[in-house]
């Protein structure tokens, strides 16, 4: 039988038949891999899973996951840039929303952009979410038009929310329906308070912010799917920390970047890294104001990372 993974609790998991939501718990036995991976979670929230089971399904008698069929796309990401091991965040994505605040916490460009790269690299439509308008609607819209300008200009969709006064939601509800989406970002930028805004039915854990660092605290553990009343269903990730980059050359990220693309035919040389070489045209568009020197500086830091990691193989 077949079913799609909605909960993943380490060892244990719940699985429902999509569309139908009626989650039964399941456990892995066996070495269950996938081929050609060396990620620490062989099953990942998203997966279409084989399982068996008896007459009776429930905590006592789960069922047993027997095989992960192959990925349409899936999200994954290093811990930190010199580890080894990576771990699948979701899989089967029809969209990811990077939920992100200029402030509180302060949005850190390099590693949305981090994640930008990552879901190009595994096929993954992406929207960049801005939560939390209204603390800073009226007082930063300069910035909040730079930021515009920045991601739209790169081609990136940008969708403006508030959970308190339900500015965008309709658009995002709108966009996850009939979709499974997934929900991802630092932590405190408020995903949590965004997703019981979608559907108050839900009651994901939803977190304050750490005065002393104004970052946010860890309150989602665990990855799993919410249905939508709407249509849909969102899988919620916990807040993250550090996102390395995975099955990557050095010569292959700025094929990520759209807008690097986009100028690169222009360049003297082919292959170009886009830093020391004359007649670069993406350098040339950064002088120019065309590409953002911060997104600029964003693929100046992985061609860094890259180097510090095989450095440390």
């Amino acid at each position: 039988m077949i079913a799609t993974v909605v909960k993943n609790a380490g060892s244990h998991f719940l699985l429902s038949d999509l569309p139908a939501w009626a989650p039964f718990p399941a456990v892995l036995k066996g070495k269950v891999r996938l081929s050609g991976s060396k990620a620490t979670n062989p099953v990942a929230v998203g997966d279409r899973v084989e399982y068996e089971a008896g007459p009776v399904v429930d905590m006592e008698h789960p069922a047993v996951i027997r095989k992960v069929l192959d990925r349409s796309n899936h999200i994954i990401r290093r811990s930190t840039n010199l580890s080894r091991q990576s771990h699948v965040i979701a899989a089967n994505l029809d969209r990811a929303f990077l939920v992100v605040s200029l402030y509180f916490p302060e949005i850190k460009l390099p590693f949305l952009d981090r994640i930008l790269v990552m879901c190009g690299v595994f096929g993954v439509p992406v929207t960049i979410v801005l939560s939390k308008t209204d603390l800073y609607r009226a007082e930063a819209s300069e910035q909040l038009s730079a930021f515009r300008a920045i991601y739209e200009g790169a081609g990136y969709e940008v969708i403006e929310t508030s959970a308190r006064d339900g500015s965008g939601i309709e658009a995002l509800r709108e966009a996850c329906r009939g979709r499974i989406c997934l929900f991802s970002g630092e932590s405190g930028v408020g995903k949590s308070s965004l997703i019981k805004a979608l559907d108050p039915s839900l009651d994901p854990k939803i977190g304050d912010i750490s005065l002393a660092h104004l970052q946010g605290k860890h309150t989602t553990s665990l990855y799993e799917m919410y249905p939508l009343s709407s249509g849909g269903y969102i899988i919620d990730s916990p807040g993250l920390r550090g996102f390395g980059l995975v099955h990557l050359e050095k010569e292959e990220i700025a094929l990520y970047f759209p807008e690097m693309l986009r100028a690169a035919s222009g360049c003297r040389f082919t292959p170009c890294t886009h830093t020391h070489e004359p007649g670069c045209a993406v350098k040339a568009a950064v002088e120019a104001g065309t590409i953002s020197p911060e997104r600029y500086n964003s693929y100046l830091g992985m061609l860094e990372d890259d180097t510090k990691f095989r450095q440390g193989q």
